[in-house]
């Protein structure tokens, strides 16, 4: 059984394992122990038995964990054999950026629907059969498309009065590349994308450890 309240460090990593145990050639290394899971994403094997609790019991002491059955048992968890509608609100350089990404085609995601404000980009075709909608029709298109999840690039001013609109077809989550947070209601999760977060904790990674070399 799933716990609740699975730490984000922990779901961060468990597409670390997923990835990294698509890579492992199970016709030479059908098990995988968690030292050796451990070693090749530079984690230790108490982590990944601890992350691992977290989503059930699996593996044998002194045996291991089936490669192929665990890799299958994450990928089912972490909902990457169901695929997610998406919409891309705020079509920027960033939000075309986006659109024309074609991981996500590889990744169980399917752009349905992309929108914004600007009467100078709306009804503008975009890639093929797709065109910019009016962020004003984001309920009928979500309803119609099923939207699951929408990929938030505006500028930050605009940022809260475009989750008000979404949050209110019932999406299921947002991604948020604004550089503020947002509020929704409790039952639609929220992640923030701002690079320069990112960029930020990068640096503060590399300052910390010239200074304990």
């Amino acid at each position: 059984m799933i716990k609740c309240n699975i730490p984000k460090p922990t779901v961060k990593r468990l597409f670390l394992y997923i990835r990294c145990l698509r890579r492992v050639d199970v016709s030479i290394h059908p098990t995988i122990s968690s030292k050796e899971l451990a070693d090749r994403l530079s984690l230790n094997a108490n982590q990944v038995r601890k992350d691992f609790s977290y989503f059930g019991k699996f593996g044998k002491r002194g045996v291991g964990y089936r490669v192929t059955k665990l890799r299958k048992y994450l990928e089912k968890i972490a909902g990457i054999t169901t695929t997610w509608n998406l919409a891309i609100v705020g079509m920027g350089n960033l939000g075309k950026a986006i659109f024309h990404y074609k991981g996500l085609e590889k990744s169980s995601f399917k752009i349905v629907a992309a929108f914004d404000k600007d009467h100078r980009k709306i009804g503008k075709k975009i890639g093929k059969g797709f065109e910019i909608m009016d962020i004003k029709d984001f309920s009928s298109v979500a309803r119609k498309q099923k939207i699951d999840i929408v990929l938030l690039s505006v500028p930050a001013s605009a940022a809260q009065e475009v989750t008000d609109i979404v949050v209110k077809s019932k999406i299921k989550g947002i991604l948020n590349f604004s550089t503020i947070h947002v509020k929704t209601p409790e039952d639609i999760s929220v992640e923030d994308a701002d690079f320069s977060i990112f960029l930020r904790a990068l640096i503060f990674s590399i300052m910390y450890q010239e200074q304990c070399l």
